[in-house]
């Protein structure tokens, strides 16, 4: 194979998939592998542009990111891409004992040294903005825009942001002398200079994105220090994005014309929702017509087998009367939701769950809302790729599996963020759009 321009590892599924859709719909060629892939994989993958690999880095504590990062950062090595991707949560929501993204950076630059690590701090086209270091995001699909520290990203249980400045959020992560980079110089005749200066004795430059024309400046920025060496680049889909724009501007990628609209699925479909987030809520309400099934966490956690069997049972049934289900484990009434229960453990179990139902059940296309919930019922089904089918909403895509296993080979799945999607997202999964 020849190196592909682009190898990234995403540190939570619905993330590694919203970089396929930008890399697939940007003219890659591009597959996200679910491991650290064989020969054996990338010789059935056939040549590649991008070449991702889906993780979980997000949720773990510092020595099991290391565990995860190490080998995917040897696969990098010897792939020869002259990008390697680390990407971030669009909201960069990180805390030093989980899911940092400072430790992460120091394993891949351990292996691929760079000069410099570019950070993109945006993603304009799902509502994220980077203005003179401080981060903002939308709080769903459309609605306002606030700085990340007094977003809902702010309250988050496990890793809330409450320091907008990303250049003070790395500190706090162990990553020091971060220099901005604002938009206000892109437009300048001495743009090259300028950032060659700030580099200097940089370990990190953070590249403003106020919008989407900003891109183009800062892909070029990052691929002609990727000429010249291989570079750790750090950043949400605006990455991709960065640089695809810069290609299509040269004329060295073709943009694609994108894939058809997703049609209806040939059967009931099957939505687990592992998400807290109010925008989650609002679309369970909004499916009406689907079966709702509500999952006990706290009967999950002890991993009670009458509580999972009956469960199974139960959503088998629903499903094979021709019924969509939507199993969720947060409560729909006035209850408050228990953020004290171990949401990493928990999705484990939801995984699990999730695999025991499809070996009972025939489900051709899956939906699952939720970072940490993605990752894990993924790492519990035997699947090892995923290649983009089209988008459902702004940055939700439906995907293909690549599965051993002909039961999984082909099944369609939709992963979202908490905070992702409309509200009639669940209905456009079943009836397409």
């Amino acid at each position: 194979m020849s190196p592909p321009r682009i190898a990234y590892y995403g540190d939570v599924f619905t993330g590694a998939i919203d970089t396929l859709a930008t890399a697939t719909q940007g003219g890659l060629r591009t597959l996200l592998f679910l491991r650290v892939p064989t020969p054996g994989m990338l010789a059935a993958a056939g040549e590649l542009d991008c070449i991702g690999i889906a993780g979980a880095a997000r949720s773990m504590a510092p020595a099991d990111m290391e565990n995860e990062l190490c080998p995917v950062a040897d696969c990098f090595a010897r792939l020869g891409a002259p990008v390697v991707h680390y990407k971030t949560c669009s909201t960069f929501d990180s805390a030093p004992a989980i899911g940092n993204i400072a430790l992460a950076l120091r394993v891949l630059a351990e292996r691929i040294p760079s000069r410099f690590i570019p950070i993109v701090g945006g993603q304009p086209n799902i509502g994220r903005y980077c203005v003179f270091a401080n981060l903002f995001a939308a709080t769903e699909t459309g609605g306002p825009v606030l700085r990340i520290d007094r977003h809902p990203m702010s309250r988050h249980p496990v890793t809330p942001m409450t320091e907008s400045d990303l250049r003070l959020h790395f500190e706090r992560l162990g990553m020091s002398r971060v220099v901005s980079v604002p938009y206000t110089v892109y437009q300048r005749p001495d743009l090259d200079q300028t950032v060659a200066q700030a580099a200097r004795g940089a370990a990190a430059l953070l590249f403003d994105v106020t919008r989407t024309a900003d891109l183009v400046p800062v892909g070029r920025i990052i691929w002609r220090e990727a000429c010249e060496r291989p570079i750790v680049v750090a950043g949400p889909s605006g990455v991709t994005q960065a640089l695809c724009a810069h290609w299509h501007e040269t004329g060295a990628v073709a943009a694609s014309a994108g894939p058809a609209g997703v049609g209806a699925a040939q059967g009931p479909v099957l939505v687990m929702a592992g998400s807290l987030s109010p925008v989650t809520g609002r679309q369970i309400e909004a499916a009406a017509d689907f079966a709702r099934f509500a999952l006990d966490p706290v009967r999950l956690l002890r991993q009670d087998e009458n509580h999972a069997t009956e469960s199974v049972q139960r959503i088998t049934d629903l499903l094979a009367s021709g019924r969509s289900v939507i199993a969720h484990t947060a409560p729909l009434d006035d209850r408050p939701v228990d953020k004290s229960l171990p949401g990493l453990a928990l999705a484990q179990e939801t995984g699990k769950l999730v695999a025991r139902i499809l070996s009972s059940a025939k489900v051709l296309r899956l939906g699952v809302a939720g970072g940490d919930t993605s990752s894990w019922i993924l790492r519990a089904l035997d699947i090892w790729g995923l290649s983009f089918v089209g988008h459902l909403a702004p940055g939700v895509a439906l995907c293909r599996a690549h599965a051993t296993s002909p039961d999984l080979n082909g099944l369609e799945i939709m992963l979202k963020g908490g905070q992702m999607g409309l509200p009639d997202l669940f209905a456009r999964l079943r009836d397409g759009g």
